[in-house]
Formats: C-alpha cells, sequence, structure tokens
C-alpha cells in the first residue's frame, strides 16, 4: 500500500467538512437538504466520490464552495468520501445533522484549520486513512489564554 499526503485547498474562512457515506447519487442531494435545514442561510458547497461510475457528484448554493469541494474530493480520489465546504456557520451548528445522516458512516474532520487527508492506495483504489487537522501544538494554555478563550466563547453566544 502507498501512502500519500493530499492538502485540501480552500480559502481563509472556509469550514470543511470530510467524511464517508455511500449511495452518492442520493447522498449528494440529501446532504445538501440537511445542511440548509441546520442553517438556512448557509453557503456550502458539497461533493460526493462516487465509486460506479467513478464520478464526483456535487449539490450546493455556492459555486466557488461548489468547485472547491469537487476539487477536494477529486484529490482525495477515495471512493464514497464527501467533503463540505462552507461559510456563514461553524461546523459544530451541522455536525450532528451531518452525522445523523442516514447514509454518513463516518466524519473524518470539521475544520477551519489547515487540513492534509492520508490517503491510502492498493490496487482496488483509494482509501481516508485519517485526516491531519491544523498545526501541532506547543504549550498548554495559561489562565490569560483560558480568560481569552472563555470569552471568545461568550462573544459567540456558547
Amino acid at each position: 500500500m502507498d501512502i500519500s499526503i493530499v492538502p485540501i485547498e480552500k480559502g481563509p474562512g472556509i469550514e470543511c467538512v470530510i467524511g464517508q457515506g455511500n449511495f452518492s447519487i442520493f447522498t449528494v442531494d440529501t446532504l445538501a437538504t440537511t445542511l440548509k435545514a441546520a442553517v438556512p442561510s448557509l453557503a456550502f458547497g458539497v461533493a460526493m466520490n462516487e465509486a460506479k461510475p467513478r464520478l464526483v457528484r456535487v449539490e450546493g448554493n455556492d459555486d466557488d464552495l461548489c468547485s472547491s469541494a469537487a476539487e477536494a474530493c477529486r484529490a482525495i480520489g477515495a471512493g464514497h468520501v464527501f467533503v463540505v465546504m462552507m461559510k456563514g456557520a461553524f461546523p459544530i451548528n451541522v455536525l450532528n445533522a451531518v452525522k445523523g445522516h442516514p447514509a454518513v458512516c463516518r466524519v473524518y474532520a470539521a475544520s477551519e484549520n489547515p487540513l492534509e487527508a492520508l490517503v491510502g492506495e492498493t490496487e482496488l483504489g483509494r482509501s481516508v486513512i485519517g485526516v491531519v487537522d491544523g498545526t501541532s501544538v506547543n504549550a498548554v494554555e495559561d489562565n490569560a489564554q483560558r480568560k481569552e478563550r472563555k470569552e471568545i466563547l461568550q462573544m459567540l453566544g456558547y
């Protein structure tokens, strides 16, 4: 098996969800509906790789986000993987709806951070092994940083 690192290209401030499901022709449409229901004002693009006939299926309400999601799916290349690119909400606002979708098997990452997909390749095809989400930590927060964290959450309404 060969392992490669696939950088997920997205613009600044774009939130991304990467997962795996099944029945792509159904899931890409109903996942789009699920996202709209979770946050009606959400701008998004959702793309999903279909194992047969080996296409990237795309839905959404923002052409740039649809293109970004499709390119990320194509770069990953694994069957039944989906990518959501979105703005106007945080992943926490849609994550339970996405995870509760009947065709979603797994969510690998949900983040605005820089992302890299670790992809394994065999003779049969490709698979997401995991996702690198952001950079490595280098310290433990101090009291001032803890206070700042709590103020940010309060400002955001959490």
